[in-house]
């Protein structure tokens, strides 16, 4: 089962290299408020998860450069990921606003926001 993983692993790996997205083109002043607006979030997620790959997709779609964080290979990542979310499960993006901070779980809710913000 293990091996079989590896496997669509990789796969996914390289469709989603072969048929990546291009970005959105922005002004230079927008992009650098899209860029500062990014700086806020952390996306944490394992390299070879498809849902993972959906968000990176609409990430790259909408041109924003979100810190990533390896939930599989990074302790401390996961970690973060258990204590600030309550659960180990990814894609999720960590927002922090004011001061406070807002862990969003399921990509097609990630990808919308991501749209709302961003597009």
């Amino acid at each position: 089962m293990k091996f079989i993983r590896i496997i669509l692993g990789k796969i996914i790996l390289l469709l989603n290299f072969v048929f990546s997205p291009r970005g959105v083109k922005r002004t230079p002043e927008a992009q650098q408020l899209a860029d500062k607006k990014a700086q806020s979030m952390q996306l944490y997620q394992f390299e070879a998860c498809p849902f993972c790959v959906k968000v990176r997709r609409e990430m790259k779609r909408q041109s924003v450069n979100i810190e990533l964080k390896d939930a599989k290979n990074d302790a401390v990542a996961r970690d973060e990921l258990l204590t600030g979310g309550g659960k180990v499960k990814v894609p999720c993006l960590k927002i922090t606003q004011n001061g406070e901070e807002r862990w969003m779980y399921e990509s097609s809710d990630i990808v919308s926001y991501l749209q709302k913000e961003f597009a």
